[in-house]
């Protein structure tokens, strides 16, 4: 029996979680003192080994430099990146909880965090999920994020098409793009549209999410099936511009409850 967290032959990112506890094992480090060749904490260290956590680029190279490997970390680093990841959601959903900052941009339904059960559950159905029970409960336990004490500041910006495509049919749209306008009534919450006069914008390209906390700043980018967590590097930075590239062409925040007042109204 063996009491490894991960599983090195799931995934690349499973391997690079995997070496980096093997690699502190063999020179019999505790996370404490590895913490201290990448500049974090213990606690930093556990979450990168258990892949809840992905290692920077910064952190590879201390890696490669203190255990002499030939640039092994920072090789299988950028191969990680290239491909998909299948734990991508537990991490994603790992670092939301303990978010201090989610910037999200949703180019085709209303963000997660903000969706009522009766639009999460027509979102299901449509996409084909029989057995979804387990899917939604965990939807809408993400949302306590903002039960927290210190609840993050939460930044969401979709385009126009996103509160006038009656998903569910009329009544639950309504019930959706209610909850929308009380949820961005709180002071940690902004909602903006991006109306259809804005014309082609930095948001087409697809969705994304920025989540800022005390370990940094990640990225993460969804496709069909899948999706992807960048942390650190350039890549964030492009992240972070387009966001705001995609802010300046979305409405205030008054004018865009005003615009999801109206068509809720009109359903």
């Amino acid at each position: 029996m063996t009491d490894d967290l991960v599983d090195p032959e799931s995934s690349l990112w499973a391997w690079l979680a995997y070496d980096v506890r093997f690699y502190r094992k063999k020179y019999n480090l505790t996370q404490h003192q590895l913490g201290q060749v990448i500049i974090s904490s213990a606690s930093n260290v556990s979450n990168i080994e258990a892949g809840r956590r992905k290692l920077t680029d910064e952190q590879a190279l201390a890696l490669d430099v203190r255990f002499v490997t030939g640039g092994h970390f920072s090789r299988l680093l950028r191969f990680a990146r290239r491909g998909h990841d299948p734990d991508w959601f537990k991490q994603y959903a790992h670092l939301e909880a303990k978010a201090r900052l989610i910037k999200t941009y949703e180019a085709i339904t209303v963000p997660g965090l903000l969706q009522p059960p009766e639009y999460a559950t027509a979102l299901f159905r449509g996409g084909g999920v029989i057995d979804f029970a387990d899917a939604l409960s965990e939807r809408m336990s993400r949302a306590d994020v903002f039960k927290r004490s210190d609840p993050p500041l939460y930044w969401a910006i979709v385009p126009e098409n996103v509160i006038d495509w009656p998903i569910g049919g009329p009544e639950v749209m309504r019930k959706q793009l209610a909850h929308l306008l009380d949820m961005s009534t709180r002071p940690n919450i902004s909602m903006r549209v991006v109306p259809r006069t804005a014309g082609a914008h930095a948001g087409v390209d697809g969705s994304f999410s920025l989540i800022s906390g005390k370990d940094g700043e990640v990225a993460y980018t969804e496709s069909p099936g899948g999706g992807r967590l960048v942390a650190g590097g350039d890549e964030i930075r492009e992240f972070g511009l387009r966001y705001d590239r995609i802010g300046q062409a979305a409405l205030p925040e008054s004018a865009s409850r005003e615009m999801i007042q109206r068509v809720m109204e009109a359903l």
